[in-house]
């Protein structure tokens, strides 16, 4: 009687790392996003209706959002060099990693350069928008970088995916897209309403979990074929 023996499934390194990449782009938008809610609840005087989630860096836990924003960019770099590993060739396969990267180092950029305090946070701050300072100034211009290619590479990730015919990923890429754009373009031109500060927050969450299914759907077609 001739017995068969079941292949036995081969790990390709290769695979393992861009998986292990792209595992932390899965991760990095709810980190950001649970630790900032958890920071938003507990902080005292902080206001989600009046206080951008930025301004958590200020006052003697300012540490932990600082932090929040370094390990997300970091996590969020990795996820880009996974994506670049796992597009290969074709369309999209070199901006929107590069664009990504940017977004990732924006993040990094804006938990070094502080967000100014400002309507009455942290506890004994004046009323109003006050000063910005050199490194006020730094974290708006990370901002702008960060989030306008975020942007950018949404709708260059939509071009990949219509390309591959997934026409709901494309739709999806264009639709967090815009929106993200106009949640940006409301805290901008807010002046500090609570319309537009909260409608900014809601963009936020929506294009970190957006981010995180786009990493896990990518990790997904990334596994080895047995």
């Amino acid at each position: 009687m001739t017995t068969t023996t079941a292949p036995t499934a081969t790990c390709d390194p290769a695979i393992a790392v861009t998986r292990s990449l792209l595992g932390y782009g899965i991760l990095a938008g709810p980190f950001y996003v649970v630790v900032s809610v958890t920071e938003a609840l507990t902080r005292s005087g902080f206001d989600p209706t009046r206080h951008a989630w930025s301004m958590l860096s200020n006052g003697s836990l300012g540490w932990i959002h600082i932090a929040n924003f370094v390990l997300t960019g970091l996590m969020t770099l990795a996820f880009a060099i996974g994506l670049r590993r796992a597009l290969g060739t074709g369309a999209a396969s070199t901006w929107a990693p590069r664009l990504i990267a940017v977004y990732a180092i924006s993040l990094i950029a804006a938990g070094a350069l502080r967000a100014d305090p400002g309507n009455g946070f942290p506890a004994g701050t004046p009323a109003g928008p006050g000063p910005m300072s050199w490194h006020g100034t730094g974290h708006f211009l990370a901002g702008f970088i960060g989030f306008t290619s975020l942007i950018v590479a949404c709708f260059v990730l939509a071009r990949r995916f219509a390309a591959d015919g997934e026409t709901r990923w494309a739709w999806s890429a264009w639709i967090v897209g815009v929106l993200f754009g106009l949640g940006f373009i409301a805290v901008a031109a807010g002046g500090g309403a609570s319309w537009s500060i909260l409608a900014f927050t809601a963009a936020v969450i929506m294009v970190c979990a957006w981010l995180a299914a786009v990493a896990l759907h990518t990790y997904r077609q990334a596994a080895p074929q047995l």
